[in-house]
């Protein structure tokens, strides 16, 4: 089972129009991509990026190669979860023969992170942004730190929650799970612990998502 380690950022509202800016220039680099799924049926993570890395790097320098890379990530995995989890309305067991729908990304769409775009240093987040990293001061919990230690990091999250308060998420697994593991800090922030499946296991499209089916 996996858990998810989750922190509310406080960020000023200088520091909230970054983030937002952030979140609106990665839905635009997942919506560059998105044609491409839908006439080439390919969403390998791999495949994709050989097929789109260079193009998109040249059409959003802004937005620098790793983040470019864990857009492609994003895509990829959001059309898992649409075109082949069973219970999905959309998925290929339903389609059969007939095109991909397209699948767009609100602004609200979550931000996914790595080593190299967010980093932890003596209690200090720095992460990524469109003008320069942007830093937060944080204060770990002892069982925080420990959850962290004896896990694997699979992914972490930036998305901002209802009350529109940013919130980080890092995904972890067991140790004797066989997962991928995203490499990135000794410790991780939190404030909540919470066991739980991970995102799109019921097959529902996520409130970010907009399936427009082809005519």
């Amino acid at each position: 089972m996996t858990s998810m380690l989750r922190i509310s950022l406080n960020a000023s509202p200088e520091q909230v129009q970054r983030l937002q800016a952030l979140q609106s220039g990665f839905a635009q680099v997942c919506n560059a991509l998105a044609p491409l799924v839908q006439q080439t049926r390919v969403w390998n993570r791999v495949a994709l990026h050989h097929l789109a890395y260079r193009q998109l790097r040249e059409q959003f320098p802004e937005m620098g190669s790793q983040m470019v890379c864990n857009a492609i990530y994003s895509v990829s995995r959001t059309c898992r979860m649409v075109f082949q989890h069973p219970d999905s309305p959309f998925s290929l067991q339903r389609l059969g023969s007939k095109p991909l729908p397209l699948l767009r990304f609100a602004d609200s769409c979550p931000v996914y992170f790595d080593r190299h775009t967010l980093s932890l240093k003596a209690g200090q987040l720095s992460m990524f942004t469109l003008d320069g990293r942007m830093r937060f001061q944080l204060t770990l919990r002892p069982e925080d730190e420990q959850a962290f230690h004896t896990s694997k990091l699979r992914e972490i999250v930036l998305a901002r929650r209802a009350d529109s308060v940013y919130e980080l998420s890092f995904l972890l697994a067991p140790l004797d799970v066989a997962t991928p593991v995203v490499p990135l800090l000794a410790a991780a922030p939190a404030t909540a612990l919470v066991t739980e499946a991970p995102e799109g296991v019921s097959g529902e499209i996520p409130e970010y998502i907009i399936v427009e089916e082809a005519s």
